[in-house]
């Protein structure tokens, strides 16, 4: 599976972490940045990232920063992005099973390595439903 990462300063670190896990574990992973801890503007970093899974180069996102609300929020502007703010894995995998988001957006600040892990396993071991949730999905488009 091909994989866009992002972040901001504040999730810069896990970023680093997920970045070399997912490639530990044979994914293909971009990394769209922030490249250090240096404070940025998220925007700057998710919009490329959104836009990159949109044409469909990468099959799904992870974003991260302090709340991940800022990152959803934006990625969320994109027409083809479906992001999904997971804290804790079952959140994760709900947003793949109903939702089939194909950017999960993880706070930095509110979880640890290992939960940041699990999120992101679940969200990439996770189908999507399908059915009446298509059918849900097919009228969030303006």
């Amino acid at each position: 599976m091909k994989l866009a990462i992002g972040s901001d300063h504040a999730g810069f670190e896990q970023k680093q972490m997920l970045l070399q896990w997912l490639r530990d574990n044979g994914y293909e992973v971009q990394d769209f940045g922030t490249h250090s801890a240096a404070s940025v503007d998220y925007p700057d970093y998710v919009h490329p990232l959104a836009s990159a899974v949109e044409r469909g180069e990468f099959e799904r996102g992870i974003l991260l920063c302090g709340s991940a609300n800022g990152v959803c929020i934006t990625a969320n502007k994109h027409q083809g992005i479906r992001a999904g703010l997971a804290w804790e894995p079952e959140v994760a995998s709900l947003i793949r099973q109903h939702n089939n988001a194909n950017v999960v957006c993880i706070p930095a600040r509110f979880v640890d390595e290992e939960t940041a892990r699990a999120i992101t396993s679940q969200f990439l071991n996770t189908a999507f439903e399908g059915g009446r949730h298509q059918t849900r999905i097919d009228k969030i488009g303006v």
